[in-house]
């Protein structure tokens, strides 16, 4: 698998002994959404049932917060806390300034239904066979990806960065695209454990957000080896920061160019999107970021990627 040769270097002044504001410039750089509400992971003391809830000052306020009975996308009171420089240091350091565990995520869909990043989500026990051969089609498509062990260590996500903010429908059909490619490779096998894309939708959901996804380098899973990037031998980069560093987004007119090629050749099929049950909920906090069950920890050697 030489999934990393087709990604050229933006930067080479970052990585492990940088300093902090270098890592959180280009964290920001590469994980981009929006960046005006961001959900925030939680977990239940009573029942242990974990979730993500969008981030409000006006959250549990007595006499203004109505959830669950009144979802957070149609309150009338609703005022989102913004991504800052801090928020992403607290999710990078495991913990926010009151020394609560804090861990993020991100609405992958901008309010202009474009993004900058497509993540394609796999699960279920074939998940690392399943995403290796989905990388040897980037690699063989020319396509930059990224391979990260998700928190639980059992899935993954493979991500695939812009330089601008696309449509998210493009955004799509590129991934698609692998996805039909790498089918057709090995018609034998499919890829039973593709779950679904981030963003998940071409539009955005009235009243709603889109999808979330859970960033990467949470500290505690980090320390496990997990919620890292993984080299071509599937072990973490030694050096987190540098590999995110190495990583070549593409441009708009790359992604065009494959896309327009792909449906030439009718190499794009359709992708599943979330069912409406899971977008039109009354408790959009209580979602996991990607219906992961978390299980057995993989564990694995990784430089801390926060100093």
């Amino acid at each position: 698998m030489a999934h990393t040769q087709q990604v050229t270097k933006e930067r080479t002044d970052v990585n492990h002994l940088s300093p902090p504001k270098a890592k959180i410039a280009l964290f920001r750089s590469l994980f981009r959404g929006r960046d005006d509400v961001y959900p925030r992971r939680y977990e239940s003391r009573k029942t242990g049932k974990a979730g993500y809830s969008p981030v409000c000052g006006n959250e549990w306020l007595r006499g203004v917060c109505e959830k669950p009975r009144i979802k957070c996308a149609d309150c009338p009171h609703q005022r989102f806390l913004p991504i800052t420089d801090e928020v992403i240091r607290w999710h990078l350091s495991g913990q926010d300034d009151n020394s609560r565990d804090f861990v993020m995520g991100v609405y992958p869909m901008l309010l202009d239904e474009s993004c900058f990043f497509l993540a394609a989500d796999f699960d279920k026990t074939t998940w690392l066979e399943d995403a290796k051969a989905f990388l040897e089609t980037c690699d063989r498509l020319h396509i930059p990806a990224a391979l990260e062990r998700s928190r639980s260590g059992n899935g993954g996500h493979i991500w695939m960065f812009f330089g601008e903010p696309i449509p998210a429908n493009l955004a799509r059909k590129l991934g698609a695209h692998v996805l039909t490619e790498t089918m057709e490779r090995r018609p034998d096998v499919g890829l039973d454990s593709y779950d679904r894309f981030f963003p998940n939708q071409d539009t955005m959901p009235q009243a709603g957000f889109g999808n979330l996804i859970a960033l990467p380098l949470q500290k505690r899973p980090r320390d496990l080896g997990n919620s890292v990037f993984l080299d071509e031998q599937l072990e973490p980069h030694e050096d987190q920061w540098s590999f995110l560093s190495s990583i070549r987004k593409m441009s708009r007119g790359e992604v065009e160019e494959v896309v327009r090629h792909a449906e030439a050749k009718g190499h794009v099929v359709g992708v599943r999107f979330a069912p409406v049950e899971e977008e039109d909920t009354n408790l959009p906090w209580a979602m996991p970021s990607s219906r992961h069950v978390a299980g057995r920890p993989i564990i694995g050697h990784c430089r801390s990627a926060w100093n």
